[in-house]
C-alpha cells in the first residue's frame, strides 16, 4: 500500500527506538482486538503512552480499520489533543483523530501515571451487559477475577463533554475495568499486553453471561467468600507459590510472571500467532 509522509524522511527513521517498539505492539493490539471479533467498524480506540515524560500517546486514525493499523499509520497526540505526527498515512488520506476517543483516552491517560494502555469497546456483549441493572454478575471465573476490580460509569451521551473527563476517571479510580453504562467496556493496564489481556477477559464474562441468560435456565452463583478468594488469587498481586513452584525454577517464574500482571507471559504468542496471518502490522 502507498504511503505518504507528513515529514521529510519516513516515521520509522523520525521516531526512537523506543516508541517504534509501542507503536509495533499497539497496532499488533488493534489487530488482536479485531481477530477476536471486538470491533465496531472504524470507532473505539486503543491508545499507548510513548516513551518519555511529554504524556503523549498514539491513537488510531479515524477511518481507518483495526485490521488496516499498522506501526507508523498510528497517530500522536497530546494531552490537550494536538496532533504532534500524523504517521505514515495511505496515499489520498487525511485522517484525524476522533473526538470521543480523545476525551475518555486523554482522561485516563492524564489521571494514571501506572497506566500506558487504554482500550474501549462497544461489543455486542458489552454493550448488552452496560444495559443490565445488575451488570457483570460472578458468574464465571472470567467475571470473578473482576469482581471488587470493576468500575461503573453513567452514560452522558456520546463523549464530546470535556466535563465528563473528571467524572470518568474517578469512576474508574484504581481499577482497570470499567463498564460505560448503556455505552461499552473499557480496560487499562501498564503495558499494552496486560491491557489486552484485561479486555479479554472481561469481554469473555460479558459474552458467557449474555449466552447464559439467553438459555433460560436458572443460575447457580458461587459461594461469596468463593467469589472473593477467586477475585484475590487472580488478580495478579498476591500468589503463594506451592513446595513444587518454590524449587521448580519454571514454575516460580510463571508466578512471577503473574504477579507483574497477567498478560506478560500470553503476550509473545499472540504476536507469533499474527505473524504467521499477517505481520503487516509491524509496517
Amino acid at each position: 500500500m502507498g504511503r505518504v509522509t507528513h515529514l521529510q524522511e519516513p516515521l520509522r527513521q523520525r521516531v526512537s527506538t523506543a516508541e517504534w517498539a509501542v507503536r509495533v505492539n499497539l497496532a499488533a493490539c488493534y489487530r488482536l482486538v479485531a481477530l477476536f471479533g471486538m470491533t465496531d467498524l472504524i470507532y473505539n480506540h486503543i491508545t499507548a503512552r510513548t516513551p518519555g515524560p511529554e504524556h503523549h500517546f498514539l491513537i488510531n486514525p479515524y477511518g481507518m480499520l483495526y485490521e488496516e493499523i499498522t506501526a507508523s499509520s498510528l497517530m500522536k497526540v497530546d494531552l490537550a489533543g494536538k496532533v504532534l505526527d500524523h504517521g505514515d498515512q495511505p496515499e489520498g488520506a487525511n485522517y484525524s483523530v476522533n473526538a470521543a476517543g480523545y476525551i475518555i483516552h486523554s482522561a485516563v491517560h492524564a489521571a494514571r501515571e501506572d497506566v500506558d494502555c487504554v482500550i474501549h469497546t462497544h461489543t455486542r456483549a458489552g454493550v448488552a451487559i452496560a444495559c443490565m441493572e445488575e451488570g457483570l454478575l460472578p458468574l464465571t471465573q472470567h467475571a470473578m477475577r473482576l469482581q471488587g476490580h470493576l468500575s461503573y460509569h453513567e452514560y452522558e451521551g456520546p463523549a464530546f463533554n470535556r466535563g465528563e473527563k473528571g467524572r470518568l476517571v474517578a469512576n474508574l479510580g484504581t481499577n482497570n475495568a470499567m463498564i460505560l453504562r448503556n455505552h461499552g467496556l473499557l480496560a487499562c493496564g501498564a503495558s499494552i499486553a496486560q491491557a489486552f489481556n484485561m479486555i479479554y477477559w472481561l469481554e469473555t464474562a460479558c459474552r458467557i453471561q449474555v449466552d447464559m441468560l439467553a438459555c433460560g435456565r436458572p443460575m447457580h452463583l458461587p459461594a461469596t467468600d468463593v467469589v472473593a478468594r477467586t477475585a484475590e488469587a487472580l488478580s495478579g498481586t498476591e500468589i503463594t507459590l506451592s513446595n513444587e513452584a518454590e524449587t521448580n525454577p519454571a514454575l516460580k517464574a510463571g508466578a512471577q510472571d503473574n504477579r507483574s500482571g497477567y498478560g506478560q507471559l500470553e503476550w509473545p504468542a499472540l504476536l507469533r500467532k499474527l505473524d504467521r496471518l499477517d505481520n503487516s502490522f509491524r509496517d
